[in-house]
């Protein structure tokens, strides 16, 4: 058994593995940026290690840091969560060379299932129907509006190293793909790290419904249950459920199967998810997520198997516990996932707002688990994702599951930012998601939230002290040491130093989709960000509604828009400048 794990992410997730962790005995490692010096995970495990840089490019994604905090720490172990280096064979063979245990597949399979276009093949291998689309790079707009000429728009340009909607851009004329390929590519380089794309048909109504599965290196694979991920935004999840209902009987035991097959035909094992889409009666394969799922507790809410100790065992070379007909006899009842995302989605836009928490108040009661990587005083940053937390509710039927996950998300509270609740609990009251009638493009296309949200944070009080850099030296046991320390910029210590200003993150404020002003010329932005292009120049026509800028906040691209008709008079940021809540980018005239 492995006797210490350092957990190679952030947030709720590295959370959720030193929890799994710590009641297996076993000891944890978290690795932070200078903006999660004091992030939960890192108070939660028993020893930390400084990445430095803020971006996830300069911390999470940083190869030589990573493995540096391994040398030091010891681990025997690493666990990559989701995101960042999850699905990256090159990590994980790096981490194998250095003779410690990677928690999750071996880096073949990464590199033939986590590479979305070779797992088609493979997925093709083991029987299992794909989507119609390529099986090669993207390697020009050309290409994709020639397949699209070809099956008819829309379709769907998606990362072929990514998952989670990062990375993906639907569109529905040959005139729009070179700016959503360029989109889609810049997404997926900040988010996985790799910037390849392929191309696949955009199905009009689907359900998205996937397999969790978990193989041991001794060849035994069972799938554990399916999920329906169908409620999403901007291609993201929005609320998962397990398990999936209202199938045709021997679907579910047939995308099970299907599932299974295509994990042995590339040797897979620990845990991973193969992702297929449903309409009107038939599946089609649409990707494997070599990795832990986001959503992963409600297949343990269903089941009562902790799928990250799972991963930890495997990991050590034990056999999986169960066999399929054990886990299948494992189920019980029905679970609802609602992510916890910290934007507004006033009018459905969805848009991100990072800012402090100033109070964190979660559910509980029978059935009711929550999953968090924040707590009161903590700060969302506009460089990560914003997934504040996972709230999973259980019951004994899907009625039930979702009664009681309104009763939890009315009593929630979070101040401070906005957050996806009043959107969660508008989908969950509406009959067509109570009749299975929704898709991946309802929330988006039907789904009224022109009346859900909109409302300000709750103030923040005073602002946060801002941290600053203090050295001094400190004697322990007869020997010295030279010791930096961050401090609330008040607090004095004997500095030998200049000290390093480290401001708050600001909060941001409500907004629209695009400019603020109501019909001014100011081009205003809505959210903290950076600026990745700028799309109109000085002195050009512009109309209501056309966008100005692209800003990525939160690892998401938004397009801010004009909010009146006129000519440019001035652009006041470029490509690769951060800008904050209410700041004004362009004039029209």
């Amino acid at each position: 058994m492995l006797k210490k794990i350092l957990i190679a992410n952030r947030g709720e997730i590295a959370v959720r593995v030193i929890r799994a962790a710590r009641e297996m005995g076993i000891k944890t490692v978290a690795v932070y940026s200078e903006l999660d010096r004091n992030s939960l995970h890192v108070r939660l495990a028993d020893e930390a290690y400084a990445l430095g840089g803020q971006t996830a490019a300069e911390s999470y994604l940083n190869t030589e840091a990573i493995l540096d905090a391994i040398k030091k720490s010891g681990a025997d172990g690493v666990h990559p969560g989701y995101g960042f280096f999850s699905e990256n064979a090159d990590f994980a063979q790096a981490i194998t060379e250095l003779g410690v245990e990677f928690i999750g597949p071996p880096p073949a399979a990464i590199i033939e299932m986590g590479d979305k276009v070779s797992s088609r093949i493979a997925a093709q291998r083991g029987g299992a129907p794909i989507v119609p689309g390529t099986t090669e790079f993207a390697k020009s707009a050309k290409e994709i509006e020639d397949f699209g000429k070809k099956v008819g728009f829309p379709v769907a340009i998606k990362a072929a190293f990514g998952g989670g909607g990062r990375g993906m851009k639907v569109v529905h004329a040959a005139a729009d793909v070179k700016e959503a390929m360029d989109s889609a590519q810049r997404e997926a380089k900040a988010f996985f790290g790799r910037d390849e794309v392929y191309v696949e048909k955009y199905l009009t109504w689907p359900r998205h419904i996937e397999v969790q599965l978990v193989g041991d290196k001794h060849g035994n694979v069972v799938w554990v249950s399916t999920r329906d991920c169908s409620a999403q935004r901007r291609h993201q999840k929005l609320i998962e459920e397990a398990p999936a209902g209202a199938l045709p009987d021997g679907v579910e035991d047939a995308m099970g199967e299907a599932a299974v097959k295509a994990a042995k035909a590339v040797g897979y094992y620990n845990a991973g998810t193969v992702e297929f889409i449903y309409q009107d009666g038939e599946f089609f394969f649409l990707e494997m997520n070599t990795r832990l799922q986001v959503e992963h507790p409600v297949t343990e809410a269903i089941t009562g198997i902790d799928l990250v100790e799972w991963q930890i065992r495997v990991a050590s070379g034990e056999k999986l516990p169960m066999t399929q007909k054990q886990v299948v006899a494992q189920r019980r009842g029905h679970a609802i996932e609602i992510r916890i995302n910290a934007e507004n989605p006033a009018g459905g836009k969805f848009l991100p707002s990072p800012g402090t928490i100033t109070k964190l108040v979660t559910p509980d009661g029978f059935g009711v688990r929550f999953d968090g990587g924040y707590e009161s005083g903590d700060t969302v940053s506009q460089y990560y994702d914003n997934l504040v937390g996972k709230l999973i509710v259980w019951g004994k039927d899907r009625n039930t599951a979702i009664s009681r996950t309104i009763r939890a998300l009315n009593e929630m509270v979070v101040e401070g930012v906005h957050t996806t609740i009043p959107a969660d609990i508008a989908i969950l009251e509406h009959p067509d998601f109570v009749a299975y009638e929704h898709s991946t493009k309802w929330v988006e296309e039907r789904l009224d939230l022109s009346n859900v949200g909109g409302a300000a944070p709750a103030p923040s009080g005073d602002e946060a002290e801002a941290l600053v850099e203090r050295k001094t030296t400190v004697e322990v046991n007869g020997k010295r040491f030279a010791v930096k320390m961050w401090v609330p910029e008040g607090q004095m210590v004997a500095s030998s130093g200049p000290a390093k200003a480290k401001k708050p993150a600001r909060a941001a404020s409500s907004g629209g989709g695009g400019a603020g002003g109501s019909g001014s010329g100011d081009v205003v932005v809505p959210m903290q960000g950076t600026i990745v292009k700028v799309l109109v120049e000085v002195g050009q026509d512009v109309e209501a509604g056309q966008a100005v800028v692209v800003l990525e906040a939160m690892k998401m691209e938004n397009q801010i828009q004009a909010e009146k008709s006129g000519k440019v008079k001035e652009i006041k940021v470029k490509a690769g400048d951060t800008v904050g809540s209410g700041d004004i980018v362009a004039v029209i005239e």
